[in-house]
């Protein structure tokens, strides 16, 4: 039943709103949806904002980390349960880690910045300081800086503008015959080219580290990202695909790999090996070189939280289903808006299976589009959309990488990346759905094609 709307008028029903979508997708191609929006004003000139769903159900729809009763219940079962076992609960995620990225080892961090300081002690084993590790500059600072601590070298990479991952092209430019090892950091959850990485280092003799902060549940060629690389990590932070509040992991091929880092965090994991336990096949060995430092580890406690560890193996039953409806929306959504001239998503190829980090990553070109990034999002803004400038750390333009005083050797800063200040002037995160939500999708949308039909009037520069 159709009510009235505020002005008498009849008003559309849910199932009206859902129809017309269909007829504005078809009628794109003969400009019936041009024509529609053309002759709405703008809300940023007084017209009405084309997202009209309520704020509530808005931020219900936004809302993140999705912790709810089955979270609260598993954290109050587990701090009542007074046990002096609590963090079997770290072992039981490292045991469903293990399962559910294909790797032989891993290890439960406080963080993803923990979890790469342990990974990069890891290769104090076979590197010596002054080695260089290639690394993308457009990345979090944890996965450059902690290298200093070990006496170790960045070499920053660009990235390929197309989809804002390490560019290996550059990389062939700026290797250097100090350098040992890659780092593939898998930005916005988009994996990086792993097979043509990966054939760059088999050329140049470089170990291979993946930086899976963003990507849980991506893969390429059904392999899991963090499974191509001698050793990775992911993060567990609360914006992360799987939250934890905190947390990180490492993952390792190697059991020399996997000893070295956990003891350099884990002193308890030292003189914990016993035979035919349930983890024991996540444990030091009882052979290990790292066994007699029981008592002490290697001088650092990068322990997770065990109700960090209780929260996450609540997530990870979600994951799948989580990363599907997130997938889904964004397709909707950007098969439609990627139509309009100048905007576009970061390239993903057929043989990759992708996640989304924190927002919806769309580049703009303003010379196609025919106005300024800052004024399509002010326009976009007061249509009610959720969208800023996509502005991401570019490590090279920071001072700790250029002041000497804080490194063994000093690096080579590069002045300019090409690829990372393109991504940097195109992008624009829109806000992602985390629930199926057709009618705000179809309202996003219309409000990129209002815009769009109206964006002769904005600002070119």
């Amino acid at each position: 039943m159709k009510t009235q709307s505020k002005r008498g008028g009849p008003a559309f029903t849910r199932r009206d709103f859902l129809k017309t979508g269909g007829a504005i997708v078809g009628g794109m191609a003969a400009g019936t949806s041009r024509g529609q929006a053309k002759g709405e004003a703008l809300a940023v000139a007084g017209g009405s904002p084309a997202v009209t769903l309520p704020a509530k159900e808005r931020a219900a729809i936004f809302k993140w980390p999705p912790y709810g009763d089955a979270e609260k219940r598993a954290l109050v079962e587990a701090i009542e349960s007074n046990s002096t076992d609590i963090y079997d609960f770290n072992a039981r995620l490292e045991e469903k880690w293990k399962a559910f990225n294909g790797v032989p080892f891993c290890k439960s961090h406080m963080n993803g910045t923990s979890a790469l300081t342990s990974m990069y002690f890891a290769l104090t084993r076979e590197l010596p300081p002054g080695t260089e590790i290639m690394v993308p500059s457009y990345t979090f600072f944890g996965a450059i800086l902690p290298m200093r601590f070990f006496g170790f070298v960045p070499v920053f990479v660009d990235i390929d503008p197309r989809t804002a991952t390490l560019s290996v092209e550059h990389a062939r430019k700026a290797i250097t015959p100090k350098c040992r090892a890659i780092m593939a950091m898998h930005s916005w959850g988009l994996p990086c080219e792993m097979d043509k990485i990966n054939d760059f280092a088999k050329e140049r003799g470089l170990i291979v580290l993946e930086d899976c902060a963003h990507a849980h549940g991506a893969s390429m060629q059904g392999k899991p990202v963090g499974n191509w690389g001698r050793m990775g990590i992911y993060s567990f932070q609360a914006t992360k695909p799987l939250p934890g509040i905190e947390g990180g992991m490492g993952v390792y091929q190697d059991r020399e790999d996997f000893e070295r880092a956990a003891a350099f965090g884990h002193y308890e994991v030292c003189g914990k090996y016993i035979a035919g336990s349930p983890y024991a096949a996540n444990a030091l060995s009882s052979e290990s070189a790292y066994r007699k430092y029981q008592g002490t580890g290697l001088g650092m406690k990068l322990r997770m939280h065990p109700l960090a560890a209780v929260l996450l193996l609540s997530q990870m039953e979600k994951l799948g289903a989580q990363n599907a409806t997130i997938n889904g929306q964004v397709r909707r959504l950007n098969d439609r808006i990627c139509q309009l001239p100048g905007l576009s998503e970061p390239v993903c190829r057929k043989d990759q299976e992708r996640v989304y980090y924190n927002s919806n990553l769309i580049f703009l070109d303003e010379a196609k589009a025919g106005a300024s990034r800052a004024a399509v999002i002010r326009a976009l803004a007061a249509e009610g959309v959720s969208v800023g400038a996509g502005n991401y750390p570019e490590n090279h333009k920071f001072a700790v990488y250029s002041e000497p005083e804080w490194w063994h050797h000093a690096p080579d800063v590069p002045k300019v990346l090409p690829g990372c200040e393109e991504v940097n002037a195109r992008a624009m995160n829109v806000a992602l759905f985390r629930k199926d939500c057709p009618e705000l999708v179809e309202q996003y949308a219309r409000a990129f094609e209002k815009v769009w039909a109206h964006r002769d009037a904005l600002p070119k520069s």
